[in-house]
């Protein structure tokens, strides 16, 4: 009988599936928590460190397809997204944790879906076991036995990888060291608060005026949007799904002599992330807690598919622009975040001697 699944899914993908072992029953005798994921740049409540023995942390999520805006000339995307955010939600574990993911397809989607967890080991990092058509869902478990921060994304097959990436289907994965975070010769490093910063790369296709399109459907877009992607020129490149997301009212907060945490991922492109005014006390560049954090940094590098982190004390008042030092990105295509940093002004960091003036008539004496 030709099934509504074999109809959707490519018949490499169901090879592929085929091939892969059934998920084993649940004999784990461990705890349970269940996690209420929160939409970035804000992250569920954690702790940093933990004296508790291992436990099976659930999450879902919920993947859906949609149409936003993602700039302030109102242009359209149709974006496709873990839990209705671009980036997907942060999700913190601790080392030795199993993580339990209920990934859902509702009927009202238009395209298989699933997530490969690049801190996962085996089955193409959970992406062989989870692919679902619309009005299905599947949970998949897997251990993290590696500690730092980790992005997720969609993978369902060839052409359809890069394209659901860029249309918004990815996140992180944060798992901490039981004991916490440490500068790497043992003295523990804690964090006020944390944010997750994701960066994204859109490719809008134009028609004949140059005119960003409009598309009514993902499958819609898909053939022109593939043609502009494959030139490697995004049209946006954006901080948490469109240009402004973290400016002005939605600007980061903070106050002076917080220590603040600063995950970022990009899921697709090298980045270069830079806290103007700011730096990065302690950066795990290449997002890994079991290397020892670089420090003092003005600006650090994200690599291509993979996220980092950056824990910062925050020492005068203002507004601090928060980019990726590819400055073209940052002012003209849309990567720039703003934190709000309230406080008392310090003089000896930093003060303006002598305001502005004419220039004063050369001495000719």
């Amino acid at each position: 009988m030709f099934t509504r699944r074999a109809a959707l899914i490519s018949a490499a993908a169901t090879a592929l599936m085929l091939a892969t072992p059934a998920f084993a029953a649940d004999d784990l005798k461990l705890p349970r928590q269940k996690v209420e994921l929160v939409a970035p740049p804000f992250v569920h409540a954690h702790e940093q460190a933990t004296k508790q023995g291992p436990k099976i942390v659930e999450f879902k999520l919920t993947i859906e397809e949609k149409k936003v805006v993602i700039d302030e000339k109102g242009t359209t995307f149709q974006a496709m997204t873990f839990n209705g955010s671009m980036p997907g939600p942060l999700m913190v574990v601790h080392e030795g944790d199993y993580v339990e993911t209920t990934l859902v397809n509702p009927a009202t989607n238009t395209m298989p879906h699933n997530i490969d967890f690049h801190s996962a080991t085996g089955a193409l990092g959970g992406g062989a076991l989870t692919l679902i058509n619309p009005g299905e869902q599947v949970v998949l478990r897997w251990k993290a036995t590696k500690t730092g921060v980790f992005v997720y994304h969609c993978a369902p097959g060839g052409p359809m990888i890069p394209w659901h990436v860029v249309s918004g289907m990815n996140g992180a994965v944060m798992v901490l060291p039981r004991d916490g975070l440490n500068d790497g010769k043992g003295h523990a490093l804690k964090y006020d608060k944390v944010y997750y910063i994701g960066e994204q790369d859109m490719y809008v296709p134009r028609d004949e005026k140059g005119k960003f399109k409009s598309y009514d459907s993902p499958g819609e877009a898909f053939t022109e949007t593939e043609e502009v992607m494959k030139k490697l020129i995004p049209s946006h490149v954006v901080f948490n799904g469109k240009v402004g997301a973290l400016t002005g009212k939605n600007a980061l907060t903070a106050n002076v002599g917080e220590n603040v945490l600063i995950v970022h991922s990009q899921a697709n492109r090298d980045s270069r992330p830079h806290l103007i005014g700011g730096h990065g006390d302690y950066v795990w560049e290449t997002g890994k807690f079991s290397n020892a954090p670089e420090t003092g940094l003005e600006t650090w590098f994200i690599r291509g598919g993979s996220a980092g982190a950056a824990l910062y004390k925050f020492m005068q008042p203002g507004i601090y622009a928060y980019v990726t030092h590819n400055l073209i990105e940052a002012a003209d295509l849309g990567a720039t975040a703003h934190f709000k940093v309230e406080g008392k002004w310090n003089d000896d960091l930093m003060m303006q001697v002598k305001a502005p003036a004419d220039i004063p008539a050369a001495n000719t004496n």
